[in-house]
């Protein structure tokens, strides 16, 4: 892989409130953009002047449905900028012990292709110091599996732990929210759905009816302390994509 350009991010500093020190931060990387596969599509076409869109989209449709449909074989498969292959989570008792939904489940495993990862290490960061106080999501656990940023299970219940989270104030915008990533449906977590709301922990359940699919967790609060709202609401979208499965 060849860069015309130096590759950089901005990175900013939170408090890391698990530790006993007071001054331990953990990093994160300012998210610059985020982009769809037609915006890449797009970006390939301003480059290469000589390739179609309609083209370019076809074929990327086409080899994803047929990488999905090996690695579901059991193939491990190299696409795009990783290698695929499935695992199983679940403890099995027994020689001769059988498949059991509710104890077993099969896992996507993704690890980064040689020209991302040396890609990444060649990156200049820019530590910009601590970030503008504001809510942030450092954990989403899905009670029902267990999974870790990764999965919602419809009807189960969701831990997040972070900093000043919790939802609070009284504009229209105010609450959690799942959007779904291929129809950008905002399906909102009604106030009912939330069982704990505090400053550090909020739990709250999935919609029972959600749809299949990937989703992006929203969270959008006034708070700031136990003493003091702000004026405007801040807004906060969790990194990880979060998936339901098909039932």
């Amino acid at each position: 892989m060849s860069t015309k350009e130096k590759s950089s991010v901005i990175v900013e500093l939170y408090d890391l409130a698990l530790t006993e020190r007071k001054d331990d931060r953990f990093g994160r990387v300012v998210t610059a953009k985020s982009l769809s596969e037609d915006d890449l599509v797009n970006i390939a076409i301003t480059r290469r002047t000589d390739l179609n869109a309609t083209t370019l989209k076809s074929s990327i449709e086409i080899l994803k449905e047929i990488a999905i449909e090996q690695i579901v074989n059991g193939a491990s498969v190299n696409f795009g900028l990783g290698y695929f292959n499935l695992t199983v989570n679940g403890v099995f008792i027994g020689d001769n012990a059988k498949w059991d939904a509710s104890q077993h489940s099969l896992v996507v495993n993704a690890t980064p292709v040689a020209d991302l990862r040396n890609a990444v290490k060649a990156i200049t960061v820019d530590v910009r110091g601590l970030a503008v106080a504001g809510p942030v999501i450092n954990k989403l656990t899905d009670v029902s599996s267990g999974e870790e940023n990764s999965r919602l299970t419809p009807g189960g219940g969701v831990d997040l732990i972070g900093s000043k989270i919790k939802i609070e104030g009284d504009a229209p915008v105010i609450g959690l929210s799942l959007v779904n990533q291929a129809t950008e449906e905002v399906i909102s977590i009604p106030v009912t759905s939330i069982l704990v709301n505090d400053p550090s922990k909020i739990t709250f359940l999935v919609p029972a009816g959600l749809a299949a699919g990937d989703y992006k967790l929203s969270l959008c609060t006034q708070f700031v302390s136990s003493s003091k709202t702000l004026k405007e609401a801040r807004s906060y979208i969790f990194d990880y994509l979060l998936n339901v499965a098909a039932r």
